[in-house]
């Protein structure tokens, strides 16, 4: 291939990360604007912290690991491309009928509807990415596509502080076809539809051909079901080891982010709308910071030669969580801003390097099934769990809205501890089990 093809090859495949990192803060875009509406939800609904924590974990979280597992399968035989198509314009058009809710119920299953599309994204993003990629590039390019998880947090919190603190507290607002609506519910029609652009944009997107196939009597293996978990769980020790480290880092991330404006607002006094944009800047500028070090610190270690050092990205970050675990209780709220950019620094550092280790491990024809079974770990565990556990100290162990800072500390002590451990069970089996698949492809 020329230079000039190379060139050209190179600034399309990163097109193409840039478009599916702009569906990957679209789809977060929807899931963190509630962190903002706990107070309006908690009072139109008449709901409960855990109540609204289902709301923002686990309704979502129990649709988008079921389909995420399903969809996986499909996108390991499928075009991967058509398949995000369909699911940008899925949870765009659910997130705004979510403006039209009447009930608790009613928010709760399109809630879960919107779990079922955004489950289309990343398994298929992650196997289209690594196509697009060589080896010693993935972890860079898996980071700016994952870096959309707190690009979409960060400007939910962001943004949406100004549009919050814009909403007059009572009274309702007349929409074609959704009728009379509170004021808050407005939003989800502001941050869903536009979604809609984004699923056309994807037909600039072309399927790249597949690498790194399993070879089976000379020809790529056509695998089953069970041959294609039997692939994955052979290697279980490494893989579940990342999946669950992985998994307790976004239990961190997921609680954070759901509580953490709630936290200033019943500690400090903040206005949501205030908290909301400070830890959005946090967000933004931490997170970002962390997904991109850790990605371009992965790829430097597999270029030294440390084939399992985007493993180590987790270590590092689980034991800085654990370090700073302490800040909910700094009694100066300025402080506690700055603080944050710690954990939110490490807490997003190995998304993108894990993520590719987990591709790395597996053949092209399993590559979207065992993503789709990572997110489902990360998913129930990290969004499913990491809000709830937060609400369900604060509600029934502490049983004080105020002692929500506790909560907090635990969540981060909780999270680091085990992160820490299975991401050492996945970093000490990871070069005998890469060692394994060099010899099937």
């Amino acid at each position: 291939m020329s230079h000039d093809r190379k060139e050209q090859s190179s600034s399309y495949a990163w097109y193409v990360v840039g478009l599916l990192a702009l569906a990957n803060i679209s789809s977060f875009l929807d899931r963190q604007i509630l962190a903002l509406l706990v107070g309006p939800i908690k009072r139109d609904m008449h709901l409960t912290d855990t109540e609204v924590s289902l709301l923002m974990g686990l309704s979502f979280a129990m649709f988008y690991t079921l389909f995420g597992v399903i969809i996986g399968r499909v996108a390991d035989k499928a075009n991967r491309r058509n398949i995000i198509m369909t699911g940008v314009a899925l949870w765009s058009v659910l997130t705004a009928l979510c403006a039209g809710v009447k009930t608790y119920s009613q928010f709760f299953l399109a809630r879960m509807g919107v779990g079922v599309g955004e489950a289309t994204l990343s398994p298929s993003a992650y196997s289209i990415i690594s196509d697009y990629f060589p080896k010693g590039q993935r972890a860079v390019a898996l980071s700016v596509f994952t870096m959309g998880i707190f690009l979409g947090s960060g400007l939910a919190l962001a943004i949406g502080a100004g549009l919050v603190a814009n909403l007059p507290v009572q009274g309702s607002v007349s929409v074609p076809l959704l009728g009379n609506i509170f004021h808050w519910q407005k939003l989800f029609l502001m941050i869903g539809l536009p979604g809609l652009i984004i699923a056309a944009l994807m037909f600039t997107v072309r399927e790249p051909d597949r690498k790194d196939k399993l070879i089976r009597g000379g020809t790529d293996a056509d695998l089953k079901l069970g041959d294609a978990l039997k692939i994955i769980f052979q290697r279980a020790n490494t893989y579940i080891g990342i999946s669950l480290g992985t998994a307790f880092t976004a239990f961190i991330n997921y609680g954070l982010t759901a509580w953490i404006p709630t936290y200033f607002n019943r500690t400090f006094g903040w206005s949501i709308p205030k908290a909301g944009l400070s830890y959005g800047m946090v967000l933004l500028t931490g997170s970002v910071s962390g997904i991109l070090w850790g990605g371009w610190y992965a790829d430097r270690l597999i270029r030294r030669g440390v084939t399992n050092g985007r493993v180590r990205i987790g270590m590092i970050a689980a034991i800085g969580s654990l370090f700073f675990c302490f800040i909910p209780l700094v009694g100066n709220p300025q402080l506690v801003l700055v603080l944050l950019m710690f954990p939110a620094f490490f807490a997003a550092s190995p998304m993108g390097a894990c993520t590719t280790a987990v591709q790395e491990l597996m053949p092209n024809q399993v590559r979207a099934l065992a993503s789709a079974i990572f997110l489902f770990l990360i998913n129930m565990i990290g969004l499913g769990l990491g809000p709830s556990f937060v609400a369900v100290l604060t509600d029934f162990v502490f049983r004080d809205e105020s002692a929500i800072r506790f909560s907090l500390m635990a969540l981060l002590l909780t999270g680091g501890i085990l992160a820490l451990l299975f991401y050492w069970i996945g970093y000490k089996t990871y070069n005998s089990t890469l060692k394994r698949l060099a010899i099937e492809i």
